[in-house]
């Protein structure tokens, strides 16, 4: 299999899926999408020859134009730019999720501060304010009262990107200090852990303290079917406990895995990854 690996910063997640690629013996091709020009009518020639390419771009505006661009070339690209698309939005992962009957967090979406202070009010405090986009925990509000909610608002109102434009609230899940990140490929769970933070977010981009996690049947079957929502592909599937089951708050399609494959040292996360591209490619050349 000749991979081709999309980058624009080469972090310890990266290192490790190259270095499981060519311990498989694989070829590898790096691509830096910052230094290549796009044309719509061609290819650029270092995706010549290859089978499969893997979006690893840090920032999901790229990742939607460069997927939707080798979907145009007809490069087998993962995650597929419908995917990387739905994961990039939270509306639209929320959409996802809901129209499948996934259980998810009651979210609702407004587009002035005065609508979105009705929608924060009829939740009750606290609840959640996220923007649309990002990652790692950033720029998400806990909302404990009016006055808060009111200058938060304000902030967003004032900051001016569209995305600030889109308030996007959700009720507060009241977890047990921790939350769930399960690795799905094409569905199929690989290898999950909790995250752990006496801080409401508990992502480990913040410091979340990491566990393994055996998953059970309840929680396969929600990481398997939020994945198959929004397309498949290479997945970080998050859920939350709570006293009626599991919730999925978020698939992430630029998920990062080094956290994960430090914590569970059953299971070599990159290896599994490669071995799932190397099907993947098999089944697109057939």
């Amino acid at each position: 299999m000749h991979c081709g690996v999309l980058y624009t910063r080469i972090r310890e997640d990266e290192k490790l899926l190259l270095e499981a690629l060519r311990a498989a013996g694989h070829d590898v091709t790096k691509i830096d999408v910052r230094e290549l020009c796009f044309h719509l009518e061609d290819a650029p020639a270092i995706f010549e020859g290859l089978d499969i390419v893997v979006n690893r771009c840090m920032e999901s505006s790229r990742s939607r134009y460069v997927t939707r661009l080798l979907d145009l070339y007809g490069v087998e690209v993962i995650n597929d730019p419908l995917t990387a698309a739905i994961c990039a939005d939270k509306v639209w992962g929320s959409v996802a999720l809901t129209s499948t009957d996934i259980p998810t967090p009651r979210t609702t979406v407004a587009f002035t501060p005065e609508s979105a202070l009705v929608a924060i009010e009829e939740f009750g405090y606290p609840c959640v304010l996220k923007p649309v986009t990002g990652s790692w925990g950033r720029l998400l509000s806990r909302i404990d009262t009016r006055a808060a909610a009111e200058t938060v608002l304000e902030h967003k109102d004032v900051l001016g990107g569209y995305e600030h434009k889109v308030f996007y609230v959700q009720e507060y899940v009241d977890k047990p200090g921790r939350d769930i990140r399960v690795l799905t490929c094409d569905a199929e769970p690989i290898a999950a852990m909790t995250r752990s933070a006496d801080h409401w977010l508990t992502n480990a981009a913040r410091g979340a303290t990491t566990a393994q996690f055996d998953l059970d049947d309840a929680s396969t079957d929600i990481a398997r079917r939020a994945s198959e929502a929004v397309g498949g592909g290479l997945l970080g599937v998050d859920l939350m406990e709570t006293d009626s089951g599991y919730v999925c708050h978020e698939v992430n399609s630029q998920v990062e895995f080094k956290s994960l494959n430090a914590a569970t040292p059953d299971v070599d996360v990159p290896a599994r990854i490669v071995e799932w591209l190397e099907r993947r490619a098999a089944a697109s050349g057939t």
